[in-house]
C-alpha cells in the first residue's frame, strides 16, 4: 500500500499505541513494519487470531511474557559456532521458559472452548526444560555463575575461601608489625592482591614489593613479602575459575547450539505470539470489535469512532456504502467533522486489513481494498514553489493513474484552491471517471455542484456533518443521504448581521437555489426524526425479543417438568403393579402347596385358576394403558424399511431396519442399539414429538444463516466415534448455511482420527471431494471438503 495513505491517516500514531504493549524490541520493530495484508484469507486470519487473544486476555489474563528480552543477536551468534556471555544464555532460558509456560497456558480443560489459530501458532513450540533448568542451575544472574555449576568450579571457590582467609589473618600479624610505618591500619588490594598502604618514607623499613603509590607521593602499596607466594596461590585459583567458568559457558553454548534451530522456532514463535497480544490489548484500549470482511466493496461501519481522539470526546458515526451506492459527496460547514469521517473511514480500514480490531460495535463490516489513496490536507511545498490547488492536483493526478475497482479513494475538499466554477467542474468530471471504474470513493466539499451531481447520478449519495445553528456548533453526526445546508444565512443572523443584509444577499442569490437549501434542511429534520424513531423501533424489538426468549425457556421448562411428573408418576405406577403381581404369584404358589397336599377341591382349584387369569389380564390392560396414555402415537398401518417410529416401552423413537418377520418382528435401531420387537409394538411418532421436532427444525433452519456457521471444526482431542457424529451435523449445517469449502481439524498425531474421517467422507451426500491441507493450511493436521 502505498506510503502516503498510511502517512496522511496517520497510522503511524496508532503502531506507536500498540508498542506499549510489547514485550521486546523484536516485536516492537513487527509492530512498526505492519500493512495491510494481500488476501481476504489473511486478513481474516489474523483477525481470528486477535479475538482469541482477547478472548484468553479477557478469560485467562496476561500471558507469561515476563522476563523475556530481545535475544535475536544471541541466536544469531550462536548459529555462527560462537560462546555465549552469562547474561545471553539466562536471556535464552528466559524465553524457554516463557515459550514453555505459554503453552500451559493456552492448554484448555474439556468443557473450555477451543482457539484453533493460537493453539496451531503454539503447536510450533518445543519446550527444551533441559536446557533451560541447566542454565537456571549454573547461571545465577547476568556474571554471576553458582558455586556448584560445576564440581571443579565448587573446589576452586572453595579452595580460594580459605586462601583469603589464610592470607587475612597473615596480614593482621604484619600490620601489628608495621603498624608505626602505616598511613592506615587496614589492608587494601591492588592487582587483585592483598597489599598494605605505607607511608613513603618508611618503605624501605618494609620487606616487600611496591605495587602503586597514591597521586600525592604520600603513600605507597606494598605487598609484604611473607604474603607473596599466598598472593601468587590465590591468583592461580582465580585463573583457574576464570578458565572453569568459560568452559562452563561453552558447555552451555555448545547446548544451545545442539538445539539452535528449535530455539530460533521457539523464538519467532514467541515474537509471533507477542505481536498478537499486544494487538488484542490495544484492540481493548479501544473497545475494537472484529469485522467482517467481504471483497465486493460494501462497507457498513456501525457507531464507528476515530481511535485517536479521547473515547470521552469522539462523537460514533454511522458509515456506509458499497450496495446501492459507491460514492459519497460529504458537505456541511467547516470545523464540521467532515475531514474527521473521511479520515476515521480510511484508518479503520487500514486497522482492518492490518489485522487489528477497529473502534467501531460488533456487525460493522469492511471490504478488501489493495490500495487505500488519500488527498486528505495541505501539503503545498515552498520549495517546489507549488500553490494549495497544485499540490493538490499533484496528488489527484497519481491516484488518477492507479485507481481502480479495489481501491478506496478519499478527497478532502476536492476542487478547492481555485475558481470556483472551474473546481466544481474539476471535482464532477474526476468523481465521474473514477466512479465509471467502480472505484469507493468517499468526498468532502462546499460545492452546492457537487450535491446536485450526487442527486441526479446513479450510485452517487449525498452526506452530511450536522449543525446545531441554536448553538453554532456541529453536532459531528455523520446523515447519509441528506446533502449538507451552508446554513450561512442563519450563522450570519445569530452572530448579529442586520437583517437588511441578509435580505440582499437573498436576493442576489436565485430563488431554485433558496428552495433548494430548504429542502435540505426539511431533509435534516425528517432524518434526524427518522433516525430517533429508528432507535426507539431497534429497543423496542430487543426488548421484545429478549421476553419471548424468556418466556420460550419457560415453556420449554414447563413442558418438561409435566413430562418428568408424568413419567414419574407412571413409573410409580408400574412399580405398584408389579408389586401387587408379585403378591399375586406368592399367594398362588401358596395354593399350590395347599393343592400338592390333596387339601383343595377340583371347584376350588378351578376357581383359583380363573382368578389368577383374571389378576394377570387386569394387570396388562393397566400396564399397557400406562404405556398408551405416555403415548398419544397410532398403531402403524404399514411398514417400511427406513421409516422412523415409536416404540412405547421404551419410550423411544427407533428407525425400522427390515420388514416383518414370520414371527412378525422387525429390526429397529434406537441410538447406537439394534434390536428384534413385535410389529404391533410399534406407533406413530405422538403428535406433540414431531411439532416440538418441526418447529426447533424450522426455528433452527431459519436462523442458519452463512455468517453463523463457521468454515472450520476442530475435532482435536475427541475419539473416533464423536468426532464422525459432529462432523456429519457439521456437513449438514454447512450445506444447509450454503458453504462451498470447509476445513476439519483433526491433528496430525497417530493418524488414526483423519483415517476415521477420510472414510466417513467418502460415503458422505454432501461430500464432493476432499484433500490434506497445504503448506498454510495446517498441512496433514487439516481436511478441506468441498461442498455439494
Amino acid at each position: 500500500m502505498n506510503k502516503r495513505a498510511l502517512r496522511v491517516l496517520e497510522f503511524n500514531k496508532i503502531k506507536e499505541k500498540i508498542t506499549k504493549y510489547v514485550a521486546t524490541g523484536a516485536t516492537r520493530e513487527m509492530i512498526m513494519a505492519m500493512e495491510p495484508y494481500e488476501t481476504v484469507y489473511e486478513i481474516q486470519k489474523r483477525l481470528d487470531e486477535v479475538e482469541e487473544a482477547l478472548d484468553l486476555l479477557m478469560k485467562k489474563g496476561n500471558p507469561p511474557f515476563e522476563g523475556l528480552y530481545n535475544i535475536e543477536e544471541y541466536i544469531v551468534r550462536c548459529e555462527k559456532g560462537g560462546n555465549l556471555s552469562a547474561g545471553a544464555l539466562l536471556k535464552i532460558a528466559n524465553m524457554l521458559r516463557t515459550s514453555r509456560r505459554f503453552k500451559e497456558y493456552i492448554a484448555r480443560k474439556e468443557d473450555e472452548a477451543p482457539h484453533a489459530n493460537i493453539e496451531e501458532i503454539c503447536s510450533s513450540i518445543m519446550p527444551m526444560k533441559s536446557i533451560e533448568d541447566s542454565i537456571f542451575f549454573a547461571i545465577v544472574g547476568e556474571d554471576e555463575i553458582a558455586d556448584k555449576a560445576s564440581e571443579a568450579l565448587y573446589k576452586i571457590r572453595t579452595a580460594l575461601k580459605n586462601k583469603n582467609s589464610s592470607i587475612r589473618e597473615r596480614l593482621g600479624s604484619i600490620m601489628r608489625t608495621y603498624s608505626k610505618y602505616m598511613q592506615d591500619n587496614l589492608y587494601t588490594m591492588r592487582g587483585d592482591r592483598y597489599v598494605i598502604p605505607v607511608k613513603s618514607e618508611y618503605k624501605s623499613n618494609v620487606d616487600g614489593l611496591v605495587h602503586d603509590q597514591s597521586s600525592t607521593g604520600a603513600t605507597v602499596f606494598i605487598e609484604p613479602i611473607g604474603l607473596v607466594n599466598l598472593n601468587n596461590e590465590i591468583k592461580e585459583l582465580m585463573l583457574k575459575e576464570k578458565a572453569e567458568i568459560e568452559r562452563i559457558l561453552s558447555e552451555l553454548s555448545a547446548k544451545v547450539y545442539g538445539s539452535i534451530t528449535s530455539v530460533r522456532i521457539n523464538w519467532q514463535t514467541v515474537c509471533e505470539l507477542d505481536f498478537i497480544f499486544a494487538k488484542a490489548k490495544y484492540g481493548l484500549e479501544i473497545d475494537g470489535s472484529k469485522p467482517k470482511i467481504n471483497d465486493n466493496g460494501v462497507i457498513n461501519l456501525v457507531h464507528v469512532r476515530h481511535p485517536l481522539i479521547d473515547k470521552e470526546k469522539v462523537v460514533p458515526a454511522d458509515i456506509f456504502l458499497g450496495e446501492k451506492f459507491s460514492s459519497l459527496i460529504i458537505t456541511g460547514p467547516n470545523t464540521g467533522g467532515k475531514t474527521v469521517t473521511l479520515k476515521t473511514l480510511g484508518l479503520v480500514h487500514i486497522m482492518g486489513l492490518c489485522g487489528l480490531l477497529i473502534p467501531a460495535d460488533s456487525g460493522s463490516e469492511i471490504s478488501f481494498f489493495r490500495e487505500v489513496y488519500a488527498d486528505i490536507g495541505d501539503e503545498q511545498s515552498i520549495e517546489q514553489s507549488l500553490s494549495t490547488f497544485s499540490s493538490h492536483m499533484t496528488q489527484i493526478v497519481k491516484i488518477m493513474q492507479y485507481a481502480d475497482n479495489k481501491s478506496l479513494v478519499l478527497f478532502d475538499e476536492l476542487g478547492a484552491g481555485t475558481d470556483p466554477t472551474e473546481g466544481a467542474a474539476l471535482a464532477v468530471s474526476i468523481l465521474e471517471k473514477l466512479r465509471q471504474r467502480r472505484c469507493t470513493i468517499a468526498a468532502t466539499t462546499h460545492y452546492s455542484e457537487l450535491k446536485a451531481y450526487a442527486l441526479r447520478t446513479e450510485g452517487v449519495e449525498n452526506g452530511s456533518v450536522e449543525f446545531d445553528v441554536e448553538t453554532l456548533r456541529p453536532t459531528y453526526k455523520v446523515l447519509i443521504g441528506i446533502p449538507g445546508k451552508s446554513n450561512a444565512f442563519n450563522i450570519s443572523r445569530r452572530l448579529g448581521l442586520s437583517e437588511d443584509v441578509i435580505g440582499f444577499a437573498k436576493s442576489i442569490i436565485s430563488e431554485d437555489s433558496l428552495h433548494f437549501e430548504d429542502l435540505i434542511q426539511h431533509l435534516q429534520d425528517k432524518s434526524i426524526k427518522a433516525e430517533e424513531n429508528e432507535r426507539l423501533t431497534e429497543r423496542y424489538k430487543e426488548e421484545a425479543k429478549s421476553i419471548k426468549e424468556k418466556y420460550e425457556v419457560k415453556l420449554e421448562n414447563l413442558d418438561k417438568l409435566r413430562e418428568n411428573q408424568f413419567e414419574q408418576a407412571r413409573r410409580e405406577a408400574r412399580n405398584i403393579l408389579r408389586q401387587a403381581r408379585e403378591e399375586a404369584d406368592e399367594i398362588i404358589r401358596n395354593m399350590r402347596e395347599i393343592e400338592k397336599q390333596g387339601l383343595m377341591s377340583p371347584e376350588v382349584k378351578r376357581k383359583l385358576n380363573e382368578s389368577r387369569n383374571r389378576i394377570d389380564k387386569n394387570i396388562s390392560e393397566t400396564d399397557v394403558g400406562l404405556q398408551t396414555k405416555a403415548n398419544t402415537g397410532e398403531k402403524l398401518t404399514e411398514i417400511k424399511e427406513g421409516m422412523e417410529a415409536f416404540l412405547p416401552s421404551f419410550n423411544q423413537k427407533v428407525v425400522i431396519l427390515s420388514a416383518p418377520d414370520k414371527k412378525g418382528e422387525v429390526l429397529v435401531e434406537a441410538g447406537i442399539m439394534k434390536m428384534n420387537v413385535k410389529a404391533s409394538l410399534l406407533t406413530t411418532i405422538p403428535s406433540s414429538r414431531k411439532e416440538v421436532k418441526e418447529k426447533r427444525k424450522e426455528k433452527k433452519k431459519s436462523g442458519l444463516k452463512l455468517s453463523s456457521i463457521s468454515s472450520e471444526i476442530d475435532l482435536r482431542g475427541l475419539d473416533a466415534e464423536e468426532a464422525i457424529y459432529r462432523v456429519d451435523k457439521y456437513l449438514d449445517e454447512a450445506f444447509v448455511a450454503g458453504l462451498g469449502m470447509v476445513s476439519i481439524i483433526h491433528g496430525k498425531g497417530t493418524g488414526i482420527l483423519r483415517k476415521a474421517i477420510n472414510d466417513m467422507l467418502k460415503r458422505h451426500v454432501h461430500a464432493k471431494s476432499y484433500r490434506l491441507g497445504n503448506y498454510g493450511e495446517g498441512g496433514d493436521g487439516v481436511t478441506i471438503v468441498e461442498i455439494k
